[in-house]
């Protein structure tokens, strides 16, 4: 990736994450890139295109934290220590919600390429809360999954309207009373 597509994804995702997707115009984000309109569709064709990739890279981005930590625990450990790390990622200064929800809020029409790669990031990540589960043992991983991903969701948004709500760590004691429920 050449040092000013990246330069104009990064000013785009801070720009979305902290002034919202819609209420930032591609003027702005050149003007802040320091660059040309026509630079900016050279690499990203238009502004949904642009969208598009800041959600993928913020989903990856997450994901690889994600993972690269609960990695290092034994899979029965996995599930565990979650939410310590979910309430770690909440906690940092850098927080300003799931791209993808948010994302999903701006864009609400089901039909959107933006709310579809919304659902789809949602989708993509219940289902590897559904491995962590299968792989600690638990019968309807599935079904935990939904209910940790509601979790997660809900206390990250509630995090995100009002910093330091408390909501993580209720989260976090519902989802240790769901987890030792399902591993019996």
């Amino acid at each position: 990736m050449s040092l000013l597509k990246e330069k104009i994804l990064q000013v785009a995702s801070d720009l979305f994450q902290t002034r919202g997707i819609n209420s930032t115009g591609v003027d702005t984000i050149v003007a802040v890139a320091g660059t040309t309109k026509m630079t900016l569709y050279k690499h990203f064709h238009s502004k949904e295109g642009l969208i598009i990739e800041v959600l993928n890279e913020h989903y990856r981005y997450f994901h690889a934290w994600l993972s690269e930590r609960l990695d290092r625990k034994k899979p029965a450990e996995r599930l565990q220590k979650l939410f310590d790390f979910i309430e770690e990622w909440v906690s940092s200064p850098d927080f300003h919600g799931m791209a993808f929800l948010k994302a999903s809020a701006e864009f609400p029409d089901a039909s959107s390429p933006i709310h579809e790669l919304s659902n789809t990031h949602s989708q993509q990540f219940r289902r590897y809360l559904a491995e962590l589960a299968a792989d600690a043992g638990i019968a309807d991983a599935e079904g935990l999954a939904l209910q940790l991903s509601l979790l997660i969701e809900g206390a990250m948004q509630a995090e995100q309207i009002k910093r330091g709500s408390g909501a993580i760590v209720y989260a976090k004691k519902a989802a240790n009373i769901l987890i030792k429920s399902s591993l019996r």
